[in-house]
């Protein structure tokens, strides 16, 4: 299966290995039978953090959401009645969370891990994540996290370490990168990876959508507190568009090169949203010309579209071009079960050792930097190679967070020489 590596060989006989990952959800539903009830905890109590903690319980047989932490207790009640008293039992009879495993504050996120959960959910808003890992890993917790795993190189580099760490310990790992877990996705690449469509020598991604949301500020709210609860909107909380959502896209040019890109030169800037404090300081369009290199040892450029306009016509997926054939990423497999619940299916499928062995670190911080280096040639008008961008340290991200820190709202939208990145921290 693809993005798989094993623990070692003899921990489990390679027949039964192949023969759980070609049927991961059969696998899944007596994995019960096998191993003791998986407790879940969930750290960052959002739309798409629930969402995915639903996948997981929908996915999966013995498991339970036991604990969930959230820094705003608002939506951690709501979450939590969400869950509790959601229509589909299968989901609903495996929410076990008592008022005690209720976690709020700033150092939530160390109380959830001080408990017995096995996996940890880390959903919270993308600047937190680097720090939340850190500490998973620390405590010995089988994770899922959410894309983008960090805003900046700096909290980037502090994932790398961590996830090095994470996986010698024989942990799993899995990302929110859900194409990695579609069946018809992984069969088609794997045909491209083969020759199917000759050598491959260009390609065009597309992420292109509306705003996904914005938030109004109410009356009592500090700045800080706003940019917390409008986390999309700004550079440090969010990482910008090409790196919270496009990334997506990101993910499947650097699968389909089987790597990251040698360099790419980018522009972008902000056309649709107005200068005001709803929108924050990102940009809210990119085009990258990202190079890569084929298995010929040939450059192969990338062009990467991703825009946030409401109102007006939307572009999503790709098109690879090879010198015998083209394809969408779509046309040479058979749909399988749903991405986003195969991919629960597949940590725990990992965990318990039914399938094959999954830890996505190292690779998710490759297709993050990717995305990275995308946005920061945009800021800047100049190309970047990737052994620039591993040697980058942009630190965005405020230390020793608290209630009292004063945080104005940024305003100040990166123009390329003149301003290419605002220096956050004296904002």
């Amino acid at each position: 299966m693809n993005n798989t590596s094993k623990r070692n060989v003899t921990r489990r006989d390679f027949a039964k290995v192949t023969a759980a990952g070609t049927f991961a959800i059969l696998g899944a539903k007596s994995a019960s039978a096998a191993g003791k009830t998986l407790k879940v905890g969930l750290l960052g109590c959002g739309g798409r953090g629930t969402q995915d903690a639903m996948n997981l319980l929908a996915g999966n047989e013995g498991v339970e959401l036991v604990a969930m932490a959230d820094i705003f207790e608002d939506h951690l009640e709501d979450r939590r009645k969400q869950l509790v008293e959601h229509n589909d039992p299968n989901i609903s009879s495996k929410v076990n969370v008592k008022d005690e495993k209720c976690f709020v504050g700033w150092d939530a996120y160390q109380k959830i891990l001080d408990t017995d959960i096995d996996i940890i959910m880390e959903t919270s808003t993308p600047f937190i994540r680097p720090k939340h890992l850190e500490a998973a890993v620390e405590a010995g917790k089988h994770i899922f996290a959410e894309k983008p795993v960090a805003t900046d190189t700096h909290g980037l580099q502090v994932f790398r370490k961590a996830m090095a760490a994470h996986k010698a310990k024989g942990l799993s790992m899995v990302t929110g990168t859900q194409f990695r877990h579609d069946q018809v996705r992984i069969q088609t690449m794997e045909k491209i990876h083969a020759g199917a469509i000759g050598d491959v020598v260009a390609m065009q991604c597309y992420y292109c959508g509306g705003l996904p949301f914005s938030v109004k500020r109410n009356e009592g709210w500090s700045d800080l507190e706003y940019q917390l609860r409008n986390w999309y909107n700004y550079r440090w909380t969010c990482g910008d568009n090409i790196v919270e959502q496009a990334i997506h896209g990101i993910d499947l040019c650097n699968w389909a090169f089987n790597g990251p890109p040698k360099s790419v030169f980018s522009s972008g800037g902000r056309a649709w949203k107005p200068k005001i404090e709803l929108y924050g300081d990102m940009y809210d369009h990119f085009s990258c010309d990202y190079i890569y290199m084929n298995s010929k040892g040939q450059e192969a450029h990338v062009a990467h579209y991703s825009r946030h306009w409401d109102n007006v016509d939307g572009r999503g997926g790709i098109n690879i071009v090879g010198t015998n054939g083209f394809s969408n990423g779509l046309d040479m497999g058979e749909q399988g079960v749903n991405d986003s619940i195969q991919e629960q299916i597949d940590l725990v499928n990992s965990i318990r050792e039914t399938g094959p062995y999954w830890h996505d670190g190292e690779r998710i911080a490759d297709t993050t930097l990717t995305a990275m280096m995308g946005r920061d040639s945009a800021y800047t008008g100049k190309a970047i190679s990737w052994e620039d961008a591993l040697a980058m340290d942009e630190n965005w991200v405020p230390d020793n967070l608290s209630w009292e820190t004063e945080l104005p709202v940024p305003m100040d939208i990166p123009v390329p020489v003149t301003n290419p990145n605002p220096p956050l921290e004296t904002r």
